[in-house]
């Protein structure tokens, strides 16, 4: 059972302030969505959230069945798509994905990696540049390195972006298993993926 709670957590740049107090604690099955005017902070808490950003104030913290979660091992237990990870366009999509799994030190194979891209329908790219996948192509390599890990935790900022109709359903399906198995956070402005979640926090409140 896996277990995210936040705690006061607040963020400023010099005098400027985006959020401050955020507290909440999700529990398995939970999806909540982070909404806000653009500039209200809703990438930055989920960046604060996946250790990428440090908060002004609060801490963040995981659980896995009760027991504290390292802050050095919680890659292993998060999967991000975000429109500032990039992919590399020297490399095939393929390639891609075994990079990724290098780097979280996951012992995912090839056939791992073929795996999930033939769920989300690129397995036919798998063997081409990058830099050749259109925009939706790319955003959905990103949900596949995500996913490659299984992971408890699948933070999503703007995970519709560039997609077509096919595309969002893909999406749907995802946070729809991700319940069985895990929590789900996505940031958005869109009503329709704010509308996949349970619990609401928006930031221009």
């Amino acid at each position: 059972m896996f277990t995210l709670k936040l705690s006061g957590i607040g963020k400023h740049y010099g005098e400027t302030l985006l959020f401050k107090d955020i507290s909440f604690q999700l529990e398995q099955g939970d999806v909540l969505a982070i909404t806000g005017w653009n500039g209200s902070g809703k990438s930055t808490l989920v960046r604060i959230i996946a250790g990428l950003v440090r908060p002004s104030a609060g801490q963040v913290e995981m659980f896995d069945n009760g027991e504290p979660i390292t802050k050095e091992s919680r890659r292993h237990f998060i999967g991000m798509v975000a429109p500032v990870l990039s992919l590399y366009d020297e490399l095939t999509g393929l390639e891609n994905m075994q990079f990724f799994s290098r780097v979280r030190g996951l012992a995912a194979d090839r056939n791992d990696c073929v795996h999930i891209m033939g769920g989300l329908g690129i397995t036919e790219r798998g063997a081409k540049r990058c830099g050749d996948y259109s925009s939706g192509m790319k955003q959905r390599l990103k949900l596949a390195q995500a996913l490659l890990h299984k992971p408890p935790l699948l933070l999503f900022d703007e995970p519709g972006s560039n997609l077509d109709s096919k595309g969002i359903k893909v999406v749907e399906e995802i946070i729809s298993r991700q319940r069985q198995s895990g929590v789900t956070v996505i940031a958005s402005n869109e009503k329709r993926e704010a509308d996949y979640a349970d619990r609401v926090i928006n930031l221009s409140e």
